[in-house]
């Protein structure tokens, strides 16, 4: 089986055009060019990478004009291109002047690598940070409560009192039965 370069296009609105990418491709001369026309850069589900990517094999390379025409996620970006290197298939962004067959290109990419782990871990710092400061101002953090206190007296009521069923009650809230019977156990005691 012979190496080949396979050429990846992508245009996220009607108003673009393929043209530019295309004709970058074939000067790079890929064997093959395929296409998504409508796609955002953040779906990783799309017909034409699926088809690229089950189309390449051992020795061949995987070329885009730009590295975002591939996606915009850096850390989705990088586990793809992580996984084409561990298949034996090499990435070229011609654009950014990356090729994972050189060693300048695999040092490129660790550096890619390094600086997606970290604006990972600086939008964690920061959303923990802003979840402190949240709750020290009073602030509750999470889903709101299926129910309010003054809810659960109040189905409490129907289901002891007035012996009607909790798939009855929950159904006036828009909860579900076991949602109900879980927030009258943990909130005020059902008498046996």
């Amino acid at each position: 089986m012979s190496v080949r370069n396979l050429g990846y296009a992508r245009i996220s609105t009607s108003e673009q055009n393929l043209d530019l990418q295309i004709a970058a491709l074939q000067a790079a001369c890929c064997d093959q060019i395929l296409t998504d026309e409508g796609f955002s850069g953040a779906d990783f589900s799309r017909p034409g990478l699926a088809k690229v990517l089950r189309a390449l094999h051992r020795g061949d390379t995987l070329v885009v004009w730009r590295i975002d025409r591939l996606g915009r996620s850096l850390f989705e970006l990088l586990k793809l291109i992580r996984d084409l290197n561990e298949r034996g298939v090499e990435f070229r962004s011609l654009s950014e002047n990356l090729d994972t067959s050189t060693s300048a290109g695999r040092l490129l990419l660790h550096v890619l690598a390094s600086m997606a782990e970290f604006e990972r871990s600086l939008i964690s710092e920061r959303t923990k940070a802003g979840m402190a400061a949240a709750r020290a101002r009073g602030s509750r953090i999470g889903r709101r409560p299926a129910m309010t206190p003054e809810q659960l007296i109040a189905a409490k009521a129907a289901i002891e009192g007035d012996r009607r069923s909790a798939a009855k009650v929950a159904g006036e809230y828009n909860i579900h039965p076991c949602t109900l019977l879980r927030l009258l156990k943990h909130a005020v005691p059902l008498r046996e």
